[in-house]
């Protein structure tokens, strides 16, 4: 509020009908102090709306499967950097790379600092809401008719306006309280992007390494499959066998060559789904995957948790915890509405005009000084049946994350159930895929031995070395599918998203110092950094 004249201030009237203030005088003084302290005192005793507590929730006691012999007995969290059980320097590079280089896990990160800027904006509400220095220069012109001539003169004004909303219901802390619930669930967030990222990095990594020993093993059945056909082509030129045999060599041959192509296309598919999960250009990505390796393979027990450990270690499920709880505050924000609100105000301002002996030199004279204090409310009462409502809507909001919370323990426990069951079906699998190349490959032998003895016909060769090819190719899926459902597991532990915390957020050092060029972060970007700046 900023006075100019003497006699302005004399004539305004009150205006506001839901406002109490007044200009304070000495004699006021003190009543208005203690006034003053006991709004503040009152404000910290209210808090409307409900406190949090973490909704209850069916999860498991036990796994169905934590008793086979594949799995450690759930007695320590050992999923941290789960992907070294592989034995595989190539994959615990990716890892690495991927922890500081992937873009999708920066952009969660810097949704971490937004979070922490937005805690730090509502803490400030808790302050004078309203602190402004305001100043006026201007001229005003009066027409004097008596002497038909115009007077004009100037009026400066300096003045300073704080105005406190008290947090009397719990307002702006139960607003603090929902920012930090939701900082909290922005960085489970991370967390759970780091997860599945992680897994996806490890996964399209034993795809290649699947592709590679695909094509591999096609083009020695190839190879195979084209000394059969000049084997048989001799055979027909001497008039022992048919030209059945020859076509039909040359379709085997062919189909395996078919293969090849697709093959190949799927290799180059993962290998730059691959560069983008590392943060490379797809040229670099050939480099970090030499030499060629086999397919990853498990090289002990896979560690498992106990199922209370699950809600602590899954991100999605805090985080469908922290979102519960920010809109649990919510209601409480709501609730406020319902009550009176209470402030105190100030105005203390300066006024000079070069009216006569006057000068706009002499604004900071005494008699130029002047203050308002005084306590305000203001109450919705006209409002109050769209203000409940909103209450209501805030509390089937709160419901509905609690429900989200209930559904969420609930599928992780299944991941946790399919992706144990599967390993262990894979593993079966693997066993008798396993067992049977080695039949095929001795059948092939066998039946190339007696082809050429004339002991067999030539259609005995063709199954037997078809029968192998499908054979190898499926146990190198199999092999390949045992270590993604071992992968799958560990990501339904919520496993490896504390990988290296010692660089906070893993934005690199030149992202973090171009936006602390452009903008002053304070200490938001250190990995202490509470945003009280």
């Amino acid at each position: 509020m900023i006075v100019t004249t003497e006699q302005h201030l004399q004539q305004e009237a009150p205006a506001n009908i839901n406002a109490m203030g007044f200009i304070m005088t000495r004699s006021t003084l003190l009543s208005f102090l203690v006034c003053s302290a006991a709004l503040m005192w009152l404000s910290g005793c209210a808090m409307l709306g409900p406190d949090f507590a973490t909704p209850d929730s069916k999860s498991p006691t036990s796994w169905s499967e934590e008793d086979n012999k594949l799995f450690l007995k759930p007695t320590e969290d050992e999923t941290l950097g789960w992907w070294s059980t592989f034995n595989d320097p190539t994959l615990d590079t990716l890892i690495e790379l991927f922890s500081t280089q992937n873009l999708t896990l920066q952009t969660a990160a810097v949704r971490i600092l937004e979070a922490r800027a937005q805690l730090a904006r509502v803490q400030g509400a808790i302050y004078p809401q309203k602190q402004e220095m305001t100043g006026d220069l201007f001229t005003i012109g009066a027409e004097q008719t008596q002497a038909t001539i115009d007077r004009y003169y100037n009026v400066a004004s300096l003045g300073f306006d704080v105005d406190w909303e008290m947090d009397f219901w719990g307002k702006f802390r139960r607003s603090i309280e929902s920012a930090d619930a939701n900082l909290l669930a922005t960085i489970a967030d991370y967390e759970d992007i780091l997860v599945s990222l992680t897994a996806e990095t490890a996964r399209t990594y034993v795809d290649i390494r699947t592709l590679q020993e695909r094509i591999a093993l096609a083009r020695k059945n190839e190879e195979l499959q084209q000394n059969s056909l000049d084997l048989v082509n001799l055979q027909f030129e001497a008039g022992v066998v048919t030209e059945l045999d020859v076509l039909q060599a040359k379709t085997l041959l062919s189909t395996t060559r078919a293969a090849i192509p697709n093959l190949e296309a799927a290799l180059a598919s993962a290998t730059y789904g691959l560069a983008v999960l590392v943060g490379v250009l797809p040229e670099e990505i050939d480099a970090l995957l030499e030499p060629d390796l086999p397919i990853p393979e498990v090289t002990n027990q896979v560690a498992t948790m106990l199922p209370a450990e699950l809600l602590r270690r899954r991100p999605d499920v805090r985080r469908a915890e922290m979102r519960a709880a920010a809109q649990s505050a919510q209601i409480g924000v709501a609730q406020t509405e319902l009550y009176p609100s209470f402030s105190l105000f100030g105005s203390i301002g300066w006024t000079a005009s070069d009216i006569g002996d006057s000068s706009l030199a002499d604004i900071f004279e005494s008699n130029s000084f002047s203050y308002t204090f005084g306590p305000t409310f203001t109450w919705n009462l006209f409002n109050y049946g769209r203000l409940k409502n909103e209450v209501r809507i805030q509390d089937a909001r709160y419901q509905q994350t609690i429900l989200n919370y209930q559904n969420t323990v609930l599928n992780a426990a299944r991941e946790v159930e399919d992706a144990m069951k599967s390993l262990v079906n894979s593993y079966v699998e693997a066993q008798y895929v396993e067992a049977s190349v080695e039949t095929s490959q001795r059948s092939t032998d066998l039946s190339l031995l007696q082809y050429e003895e004339g002991l067999i016909d030539y259609q005995r060769v063709l199954d037997s070395i078809r029968s192998l090819t499908l054979r190898q190719d499926a146990y190198a899926q199999t092999k390949g599918k045992i270590a993604t459902n071992a992968i799958g597991l560990y990501k339904a532990f919520g496993g490896g998203w504390d990988i290296d915390y010692q660089n906070d957020l893993l934005l690199p050092e030149a992202t973090l110092d171009e936006m602390a060029e452009r903008t002053d972060w304070g200490n938001f970007l250190n990995a202490e950094g509470n945003g009280n700046e």
